[in-house]
């Protein structure tokens, strides 16, 4: 059974390399991570479409194309180091995050998904990751500034307090909207930030607040 989702993570990568990901780090991550073990018994079966399923509490595991593409935009923009993820969710974009950059904080308003991610991430030993309950429009201030900020929901106006959190030349990937939705890629230079349109997209909302 291990052997059939190794090679469909490995098909996961190579049908997101013939929909344009070129970033190699970013493809040998999509075909080491098992997207399975971030998904519900009853979805498995799932697990390797390149589709956006449901994770419980409102919440959803994201398409590994925008997956991909996120992690590749900050490489294509420079990032190495320490990155940002606001949304743990099932803590799949975070192993993906983990695998490609050196040091993952993460941040998640719900503490059920966020203890979920958590021991899933522990049991593939993926350690260079720490984790925070709280609300993700403020960020992680005392752990900035952030080379990369990656947000895996959408935001009506890009929150201020994570343009703060982003060091001199930085970059933030982030949907903004609510009915009509953009991927945007944030870059600073000194107080100055610039914004990019990338790509329609379709989120989650980004919600204040924590859940205990």
């Amino acid at each position: 059974m291990l052997a059939n989702y190794t090679r469909s993570a490995r098909a996961l990568a190579e049908l997101l390399q013939r929909q344009g990901v070129e970033d190699k780090v970013v493809l040998s991550a999509i075909a080491d991570i098992p997207r399975h073990l971030f998904i519900d018994d009853v979805l498995k079966h799932k697990a390797y479409q390149n589709t956006a399923l449901p994770i419980g509490q409102g919440q959803t595991i994201s398409q590994p194309y925008i997956v991909a593409r996120m992690t590749e935009l900050l490489r294509l923009a420079g990032v190495r180091e320490k990155v940002l993820e606001i949304g743990t969710g099932s803590g799949y974009q975070t192993a993906i995050l983990a695998k490609t950059f050196t040091k993952v904080f993460s941040v998640e308003r719900i503490k059920a998904l966020q203890w979920q991610a958590k021991r899933r991430l522990h049991n593939l030993d993926l350690y260079n990751v720490s984790m925070k309950h709280g609300d993700g429009w403020q960020g992680w201030q005392s752990q900035a500034p952030f080379d990369g900020i990656i947000v895996t929901a959408a935001a009506s106006q890009v929150p201020q307090a994570l343009l703060e959190q982003l060091s001199d030349g930085g970059v933030m990937i982030a949907p903004i909207g609510n009915e009509d939705q953009q991927l945007v890629m944030v870059v600073r230079e000194g107080e100055k930030f610039t914004q990019h349109v990338i790509a329609p997209v379709r989120f989650v909302p980004l919600v204040p607040g924590d859940i205990e």
